[in-house]
């Protein structure tokens, strides 16, 4: 995973523009809606859906695979975030709680058990009455059913990307024992799940 991110970084450098993804944008209205004053993106590439936070005051650091992205994030944000360099299946990278944690198109990237531990992770590292939110594709997305089958609902299409293709069903099996309250459904370049999660 680190190899297949390191060339797609390093080849494509900002890969996905400089704006931020629509997800990232109502996640920062909800995120000040709730006084959500620090938060930890998991996989934070080289930062762009950091922006809309940092520009409403929230205080963000990111766990990135990358060392190219975290030089792009460097060179775009400056020094302003932490940004720990690593996998998210190596969390956590310190004991710092956050009253917000916003995982962005990852998910879907890791097997059932990885998925599972970033969970459990992620709601770890929340303050009390913490929110996380993650984005993940859903059964709506075009290439779902296509390329080699990897294992239930998970699909290789891309050489190195192995996706797993959410329906409400498996997100409420993988959320529902971490505080889920919400999935609503958002277009980005894909068909996606904001699922909305609150450690109570």
């Amino acid at each position: 995973m680190t190899e297949f991110w390191e060339t797609a970084f390093n080849d494509k450098q900002e890969m996905w523009g400089m704006n931020p993804a629509k997800s990232a944008e109502l996640t920062k209205n909800f995120f000040v809606e709730k006084s959500v004053k620090n938060i930890l993106i998991p996989g934070i590439g080289y930062g762009r859906n950091a922006q809309p936070f940092i520009e409403n005051g929230i205080n963000v650091s990111g766990i990135e695979i990358s060392k190219t992205a975290i030089e792009l994030a460097k060179k775009h944000y400056g020094n302003g975030m932490t940004i720990f360099h690593g996998s998210v299946t190596e969390m956590p990278f310190s004991d710092k709680k956050y009253d917000g944690i916003f995982c962005y198109a990852l998910i879907h990237l890791l097997d059932s058990e990885e998925r599972r531990k970033l969970i459990q992770d992620c709601y770890n590292q929340m303050t009390e009455n913490g929110f996380m939110i993650f984005t993940a594709i859903t059964k709506e997305a075009p290439n779902f059913g296509k390329g080699k089958l990897i294992e239930k609902d998970r699909y290789e299409f891309h050489e190195g990307a192995k996706i797993f293709y959410y329906d409400q069903e498996s997100v409420k099996a993988e959320f529902n024992d971490f505080g889920l309250f919400e999935i609503s459904e958002v277009n980005e370049n894909q068909p996606m799940y904001l699922i909305k999660s609150k450690k109570e």
